[in-house]
């Protein structure tokens, strides 16, 4: 299998290029690729909890769903650890966003591959979440006694993602 470019290539937000061509079934996108994120909720959501942690993002770009995924399996790692089934984590965003790329204008010698050829269309690779400035990514809910441990946890996600996080502590009623 190939190897996935580097996550700058794919951060930036925009409108997608929608081919548009004289065949109709041309014009199509052809499959979306899955989602590599498997769960979205973990832990234990009928507990009465005292405590929500947040995991926000301090800029809008885009998540690849395998930056997720990562963020997902080394937090909830960390919180079966030490609080098992005492948690209950949430992902909140979801990769909808379907990302291209022409497999022969990404080496060397891209620039004179791509002048000649009008926005390469490219073929899916992969899903990405779009994710505005201050958006929640993850919530997290914990007891007041395991506030400590969630805002670890949460952080050590923070460091899979591409962007820079903040961790909101919030009290629920």
């Amino acid at each position: 299998m190939a190897r996935l470019r580097a996550a700058k290539c794919y951060r930036e937000i925009k409108r997608p290029f929608t081919r548009r061509s004289k065949y109709k079934e041309k014009s199509y996108v052809g499959s979306v690729p899955q989602s590599k994120i498997s769960i979205y909720e973990m832990g234990n959501k009928n507990l009465p909890y005292t405590h929500e942690l947040t995991l926000n993002s301090k800029q809008a770009l885009q998540i690849r769903s395998e930056a997720l995924e990562a963020a997902r399996v080394v937090a909830n790692k960390y919180l079966e650890k030490f609080l098992p089934q005492n948690f209950f984590f949430q992902i909140k965003v979801y990769p909808h966003q379907i990302i291209r790329e022409h497999s022969l204008a990404t080496g060397a010698g891209a620039d004179r591959f791509t002048s000649g050829m009008s926005k390469a269309f490219g073929r899916n690779i992969g899903v990405a979440a779009q994710v505005k400035e201050g958006q929640e990514i993850m919530i997290l809910r914990v007891n007041e006694n395991s506030i400590k441990i969630g805002k670890q946890a949460l952080e050590r996600a923070a460091k899979k993602l591409p962007c820079k996080c903040s961790i909101n502590i919030k009290k629920i009623n």
